[in-house]
Order: C-alpha cells, then sequence, then structure tokens
C-alpha cells in the first residue's frame, strides 16, 4: 500500500512536491486503501521535512530509511502499512519543521497541531474509517494540541511514544470532546528521564512542580493506558499477553519506545486489533502506575527475559 506524505509549514498543508494540499488530494489518497484504517505518523524534535539531512521522510517515516544512523527504522514497515491487501491500513507520513531551538520547536508543535487537525476533518469528510496515531518526542504534542481544534471525536486508538509535553495540558487536551473519544496509550520509560527533565527546565524553568508525561496521566483519565516498558511487571505482562519485548539495554536512551525489541507486534496489534487488544484488557494485565524518575539510573540489573531482537532496518 502506498505511503502519503503530508507536511506542514506556518499552519498550512503541503505535498511532498511542495504545492499546498486541497481536499481532492485528500480524496485520491483514500481511495488508493478504501477499507483499512488510517495511521498518522507523527515525529519529533530535530526532524523536519523542508531539511534534506534531517528530513522524517528519508529516516523513520520512509519505507526505506536511506540513513545509516542506529535510530533509522521504518515505521511504516514495522507497523504493517505497507502490505497490498485493500483492507490494509493507510499510512500518512505528517512532517512538521521540527529543526530549531527546543522553544521555538515546542511552539512550532502547537501550530502544527492546528494544521493536523485540518488534515483530520478532511480525511473525515471522505471517509468514516478509523482515524489512529502514533507519535514520538514533541509529535506527541502536536496530536494533543491537533484535539483542541477538533469539534468531536477523530481519532480512535492514540500511542504516544515517550512524549514531550506537560502533564498538565495533555489533560486538558484529552478532556476535550476528541481526546475523550480516543484511547490513548502512553509508552514511558525511565531511560527518558533526562530528555524529561531538560524539557522541564527549559520550557518552565519558573516552575518546578511542572511534570512531563513521562509521570503518567492515567490516574486522571480513563481512557488512557500509562505503558512503562522498562518497567519489569509490565515486561511480565506484556509476556503473558504474548508480546514479549526486549529488555532495556540503556540507563539513557530517548527512542527506546520504538528501538525496543518486540514493541512494534503490540503497537501494532493495538492499532489494528481492537476485539483482541482492548484498553481495559491491556490495564487487567499491566501495572496502573510508573516508576518514579530516576529509579532505571539507579537500578540493579533486570530480570532476564527471553532475548530479542530489536528492528531491523529498514
Amino acid at each position: 500500500m502506498p505511503l502519503t506524505i503530508v507536511n506542514t509549514r506556518d499552519g498550512r498543508l503541503w505535498r511532498p512536491d511542495h504545492a499546498p494540499l486541497c481536499p481532492k488530494d485528500v480524496t485520491d489518497l483514500l481511495a488508493e486503501a478504501p477499507d483499512g484504517p488510517v495511521i498518522l505518523m507523527i515525529h519529533g524534535f530535530k526532524f523536519s521535512p523542508f531539511t534534506a539531512n534531517s528530513d522524517p521522510h528519508r529516516h523513520i517515516l520512509s519505507a526505506q530509511p536511506e540513513k545509516s544512523c542506529f535510530k533509522a527504522i521504518s515505521w511504516p514497515k514495522h507497523l504493517g502499512i505497507l502490505g497490498a491487501a485493500k483492507d490494509a491500513c493507510h499510512g500518512i507520513a505528517f512532517g512538521w519543521p521540527a529543526r530549531s531551538s527546543i522553544w521555538t520547536a515546542y511552539q512550532e508543535a502547537a501550530v502544527a497541531g492546528k494544521a493536523l487537525a485540518d488534515l483530520v476533518m478532511m480525511i473525515m469528510a471522505e471517509t468514516d474509517r478509523p482515524i489512529h496515531v502514533v507519535a514520538h518526542s514533541l509529535g506527541a504534542r502536536v496530536f494533543l494540541s491537533a484535539l483542541h481544534h477538533l469539534p468531536g471525536p477523530a481519532f480512535t486508538r492514540v500511542i504516544l511514544l515517550t512524549g514531550a509535553e506537560f502533564r498538565r495540558p495533555a489533560i486538558r487536551a484529552l478532556q476535550t470532546p476528541a481526546g475523550k473519544a480516543t484511547e490513548v496509550v502512553n509508552v514511558v520509560s525511565r531511560e527518558n528521564d533526562l530528555f524529561e527533565l531538560l524539557l522541564e527546565r527549559a520550557i518552565t524553568p519558573l516552575n518546578p512542580l511542572a511534570r512531563s508525561l513521562g509521570h503518567g496521566v492515567q490516574a486522571w483519565l480513563p481512557n488512557v493506558l500509562d505503558l512503562q516498558i522498562d518497567n519489569p511487571a509490565t515486561q511480565e505482562g506484556l509476556y503473558r499477553m504474548g508480546f514479549p519485548i526486549g529488555q532495556p539495554n540503556r540507563r539513557i536512551c530517548h527512542w527506546s519506545s520504538y528501538l525496543r525489541a518486540g514493541v512494534f507486534p503490540l503497537y501494532r496489534a493495538f492499532l489494528t486489533e481492537p476485539e483482541r487488544l482492548t484498553l481495559q484488557g491491556l490495564k487487567h494485565h499491566l501495572p496502573d502506575r510508573v516508576s518514579p524518575r530516576w529509579s532505571r539510573l539507579f537500578s540493579i540489573p533486570l530480570p532476564v527475559w527471553p532475548k530479542l531482537r530489536p528492528p531491523q532496518r529498514p
């Protein structure tokens, strides 16, 4: 199934040939896969489709990444988007300018969120197919910002990968009509603690109590699961459900939420097999709270689980 590229800059939507995206373009792209769900994939900080050496469409959002970087694995491939069946998922790689400073990129994410909402409204005007999202880092803020610009239910299931957003605005966004109608898996890891601290101190230096998504939001929102992938209890629960994931092999890592061995089969099942993998079923088998910050950094060696190979490039 072809992979569609949609970019945004300055609040406007663009085709990959730099022409403005219009409703007919959306009609045409949806006709290529008339039955399957739509999966929007949103990158995070330091990518920009408008800069060749940081283009996400040549990296994680590509069917065949060109980069030799260890982080350059194909999300479309591992999410099962590239199948040829009529009911295969239709992947949309959503690019936005996140190459500047963290302060500017944080603001750009909110602007990109408005454009994402515009795109979703175009999609909903053409089809009632489920719309899912997978977003990493500041891509989570893009998704959460979009919720404020949607009048009602829009997304079905969403996976946020070590999201770079604060807990309070995330809760506000998920309490909107669009947010309440969405089932969200908030993937967190104590490997990301350093990056979360840097975000908090950079964006809210005068508020030492501000906390990021990595501290969890499940306690406030019934439609959210905090999935801590480096927690042994989480690993055991997923193993019993038929989703073994690999052990953490780093104490500090911002990308483990998609580089960890075994995570993509879990994500793919959550997005495409809702009857098999319900949110309540996951909650029943997994911890209902996340570990404290820095607990990974100073932890003793973890139990040995079956070794798995990480996702392979592309």
